[in-house]
């Protein structure tokens, strides 16, 4: 009897038959291997760098780089040029509206003082009761300086050596104001004490005041070098910028002569013209800057310098020529056997001629050398009539000694009067030539720093436009 196969059997029987045979002649296909997993540790920065090799090996990508090369070189040139220029035409500005005028302020306030202390010496020879002009000049001389200090220290930083000036000037001004006060006072009654006032006022005055007006001249004379300095330093980076620049964009314009056999590239021509234009704009300005420069400095910083060192030497020869006759002969000098003021009055006008014959050779023409030599001239009939007043008041005619310093007609007033009208005059033509020259070599940089910026944008525009012209010719 037969039996049918039970479940499990027939399972079994399936779970082993065979698979079906494929048709003859084809082989068996391998089923797909699992994706590769990114080495480990790589990065963008390491695929961005592969990526940048891969696209160097065909001409597109390295179309694509120099377009990138040339647009970023010609913008940073225009970019550094605008920077540089900016800082130099700043430092020309200070040169022209700040510098230059607190350096001649801070003579001027020299120049105050020291006529102050003059007149009110001259005005104590004339008697007991002071000439009005004598008074109106002195107090003229004091509110001048006064407001002069006013300025500087409102352009000065608080940390500086010229507001340390300031200050010493500032507290000292009104004491020496005081004393001159108590001599007149002192003069009016008839007391010889009046003597003694005016003679420590001056004493105050030149061992206190215009040794800081002095110093607060050469702390702002030196800060107008440094601005000078900074105005005319030459501008190598720009220059550098600009050759390199330069030298790849025709470069590049020659490799594509060299592969496409075309001559011009617009875009990159346009890109070359921008560059020059710009580098032949910056050396020109540059030039015309120092050039400028250096005539200011010439022709006008070092004559003022000149003309300032005379006015001062002429004011301290006038006022040691009056105290001369206020101390009569009470104050000697340290060996004892000179008159101290008159030996004071010999060293000033002796640094009065030297000064006078350096501004008549620094003056480049017959406008400048024309006061020099009216005040050099004016200076000798002052030197005569000196010797004529100290001859009389040798002989004990003091009366007669007084009438030849501080007379009206024929006096050695007179004369200094006309020498530092001479040196006023020349002076002021000075500052005119200083000024226009250092305004032209400020002005020479006005549109530059725009232009540069404006010129470099486009000249990589050009760079830009000029690449991808090549680059549609492979699309």
């Amino acid at each position: 009897m037969t039996h049918p196969p039970n479940a499990p059997a027939a399972s079994a029987a399936r779970g082993t038959a065979q698979a079906p045979v494929r048709p003859g002649g084809l082989p068996s296909q391998p089923s797909p291997a699992p994706a590769a997993a990114p080495p480990a540790g790589r990065g963008a920065w390491a695929v961005g760098r592969e990526r940048l090799r891969e696209a160097a090996t065909t001409e597109p990508g390295r179309l694509q780089i120099l377009g990138a090369v040339l647009a970023l070189l010609v913008v940073a040139f225009g970019a550094v040029t605008a920077l540089e220029v900016t800082d130099r035409a700043s430092a020309a500005d200070d040169v022209v509206s700040r510098s230059q005028p607190l350096s001649a302020d801070a003579a001027a306030i020299y120049r105050s003082l020291a006529d102050a202390d003059t007149t009110a010496a001259a005005g104590f020879l004339a008697g007991t009761l002071e000439p009005a002009e004598s008074r109106a000049r002195y107090t003229r001389d004091i509110t001048t300086a006064s407001r002069l200090l006013v300025k500087a220290a409102a352009n000065t930083d608080g940390s500086s050596a010229s507001a340390r000036e300031i200050a010493t000037l500032n507290e000292q001004l009104p004491r020496y104001t005081g004393l001159i006060e108590r001599a007149r006072a002192a003069n009016r009654q008839g007391l010889p004490l009046g003597g003694a006032y005016l003679r420590y006022a001056n004493q105050q005055m030149t061992s206190a005041l215009l040794p800081a007006a002095e110093r607060l001249y050469a702390a702002e004379t030196e800060r107008l070098h440094r601005d000078d300095d900074s105005a005319r330093a030459r501008p190598f980076l720009s220059l550098a910028l600009g050759l390199l620049a330069l030298g790849v964009l025709l470069w590049a314009q020659r490799r594509n002569y060299a592969r496409t056999n075309r001559v011009f590239n617009h875009g990159l021509l346009a890109a070359t013209a921008a560059t020059a234009a710009v580098l032949l704009w910056l050396l020109a300005a540059h030039t015309v800057t120092r050039t400028g420069l250096d005539s200011a400095r010439a022709h006008g910083q070092e004559s003022l310098q000149v003309l300032n060192t005379a006015r001062i030497s002429s004011l301290t020869a006038r006022a040691n020529e009056n105290l001369t006759l206020v101390a009569r002969g009470a104050v000697l000098t340290e060996d004892g056997r000179n008159d101290k003021y008159e030996a004071d009055y010999t060293a000033s006008m002796s640094a009065l001629t030297t000064a006078l014959a350096a501004a008549r050779e620094l003056a480049d023409d017959d406008a400048g050398r024309g006061p020099v030599d009216d005040s050099a001239a004016r200076a000798a009939d002052w030197r005569e009539r000196h010797k004529d007043a100290r001859a009389k008041d040798e002989a004990g005619d003091y009366e007669g000694a007084l009438v030849r310093v501080v007379g009206s007609e024929g006096s050695t007033g007179r004369s200094f009067d006309q020498v530092d009208a001479a040196l006023e005059r020349a002076l002021a033509h000075e500052q005119t030539q200083f000024t226009r020259s250092a305004g032209d070599a400020r002005d020479a940089l006005t549109a530059l720093p725009l232009g540069a910026a404006a010129l470099g944008i486009l000249g990589a525009a050009g760079a830009v436009l000029g690449i991808n012209r090549r680059l549609s010719e492979y699309r």
